[in-house]
């Protein structure tokens, strides 16, 4: 089964690049100064940022569902980039990182759930998209915990 994944939509984030720390606090958000790589996944690129670089971390809702599953956590996202949108590929910061796959129903009820090595984890993917009782899958970085990326059926 072919599957779809796509960053973040940069235009929410874009403001947050132009506040000062005071307001970023205020907004329950940092900014940091990217210090090794890999290490800080941008989840509008889905690639790690270059050190050297601004990134901020903040709070973000992966899953606004009227369930017992909604649910937000933190995230980075770097400096006006493109969003990764690619049928079929797994991007680079997913690819090298161990990943909890997470399989939802239209009602945003969990049905599913499996840990995988990112550059393995394509057949897991298929077998929980062939499911017609799944909606769209969540991965998220398994050590962390934060969210990553939302899967979906291409097509």
């Amino acid at each position: 089964m072919d599957f779809r994944i796509r960053g973040l939509d940069p235009a929410p984030f874009a403001p947050y690049f132009a506040m000062d720390d005071r307001d970023l606090a205020r907004r329950r958000a940092v900014r940091r100064i990217v210090d090794s790589k890999p290490g800080f996944p941008c989840r509008v690129s889905l690639a790690d940022i270059e050190p050297g670089n601004a990134v901020i971390l903040l709070n973000y809702e992966h899953l606004p569902v009227d369930s017992p599953y909604r649910a937000s956590h933190a995230i980075f996202v770097g400096p006006a980039s493109e969003p990764f949108d690619e049928v079929g590929v797994v991007p680079p910061a997913m690819r090298e990182r161990l990943l909890a796959i997470r399989a939802f129903d239209a009602g945003g009820m969990m049905l599913d759930a499996e840990i995988a090595e990112g550059r393995v984890v394509e057949p897991l993917l298929s077998k929980f998209l062939e499911r017609a009782d799944v909606a769209y899958l969540h991965a998220h970085y398994a050590r962390r915990g934060c969210f990553a990326a939302r899967i979906e059926r291409a097509g």
